[in-house]
């Protein structure tokens, strides 16, 4: 009887909504797919979680408070002397986004999709293929601004955030974790095995490496600078370490404006890509 009622009134409601515009690509209901990795955090994920957050906090302590001691001071954009913890702090934060809102839109969604079968489950319902690129974005984006905040809790006691730009450096954060899960979910989409789920790991690492993440890319020749970039993670670097070193100028709107194109971008790529591979 109870199963009956629920039945009757998911084609209520399915009814009710396909009468309006853009209904089968969007129905209102990305929160489903929120309270359902909630669910599933709860039972079973939260030391996958963890491990992400620790990650860069140990990167910190070894290199910033440890190789650091030898290397002294840098100068930021002011000409002014940093330390190096403080120079790489910053970095690290938009790494640590990166990284919460990369695994859970790739690996994650390579599973749900390819074994799980989630989503044809989903789409065969009053979800739309928004719906699902929105739902799981956002906790995406949840996962990144988790280890965004945990990492600023780090390093605030420690001195390294030295001025109130520096409050802006979560948003900032949260905006990137957007960006890289708004886009990994859209590659993700069009990999196949798990040897091309491997190129990821294999753009992420090098990419972490050198944007400017432990050294200027002032470093490098400017055609590798040039290069270095048009790379969202420098984007994303240069951004809170703007803002974390209270260098603050019109510059930054341009990096907000590359992760916004980011979003956009990822969005309409992976509904479009869902709709294709579910909704024939």
């Amino acid at each position: 009887m109870i199963t009956q009622l629920v039945v009757s009134q998911a084609v209520a409601i399915q009814e009710r909504r396909s009468a309006r515009p853009g209904s089968s690509i969007y129905s209102g209901r990305a929160s489903m797919l929120l309270e359902r990795g909630f669910r599933a955090f709860k039972s079973s994920n939260w030391m996958v979680v963890l491990s992400g957050f620790v990650e860069p906090v140990l990167y910190l302590l070894a290199f910033g408070f440890g190789i650091g001691q030898l290397i002294g001071n840098l100068e930021d954009g002011l000409g002014r002397p940093v330390s190096y913890a403080a120079f790489i702090a910053p970095a690290l934060l938009a790494t640590s986004a990166m990284n919460g809102a990369v695994y859970d839109s790739t690996w994650n969604v390579f599973f749900k999709m390819h074994f799980g079968k989630i989503y044809q489950v989903m789409l065969s319902s009053s979800l739309g293929p928004m719906d699902v690129a929105l739902g799981e974005i956002g906790w995406a984006l949840l996962r990144g601004v988790a280890y965004s905040l945990g990492f600023m809790a780090i390093v605030t006691p420690l001195g390294l955030v030295t001025n109130a730009w520096g409050l802006l450096a979560i948003p900032a954060a949260s905006l990137i974790a957007f960006g890289f899960a708004s886009i990994g979910m859209a590659i993700t989409s069009y990999l196949k095995s798990f040897q091309q789920m491997n190129w990821v790991t294999f753009f992420m690492l090098p990419m972490f490496l050198f944007s400017g993440t432990f050294f200027p890319v002032s470093v490098y020749p400017q055609w590798i600078q040039m290069i270095v970039q048009a790379l969202p993670l420098w984007q994303g670097v240069e951004l809170i370490r703007s803002l974390m070193l209270g260098i603050v100028d019109w510059s930054l709107l341009g990096h907000v404006a590359y992760f916004l194109v980011m979003i956009a971008g990822g969005l309409w790529f992976t509904t479009v890509r869902l709709k294709a591979l579910f909704m024939r």
